[in-house]
């Protein structure tokens, strides 16, 4: 899954987000990169990813 992410501006928020979502147990994360991030996992990794990020401060859409 494709996530677009609404304000990431650095490299410090590329590490924030990465960090968010590798805290959520089973997501695959594929790639962390300005303004998106793509990751793997079954409905619930999904939602739990798309949480994380919003708890990071960042607001998480799926891309289509």
């Amino acid at each position: 899954m494709t996530i677009a992410i609404e304000g990431m501006h650095s490299a410090a928020c590329e590490k924030r987000v990465r960090m968010a979502l590798q805290q959520v147990a089973g997501l695959q994360v594929r790639e962390v990169a300005l303004g998106s991030a793509v990751v793997d996992g079954d409905a619930e990794q999904r939602a739990a990813a798309l949480k994380a990020i919003e708890r990071a401060g960042y607001q998480p859409h799926i891309a289509a």
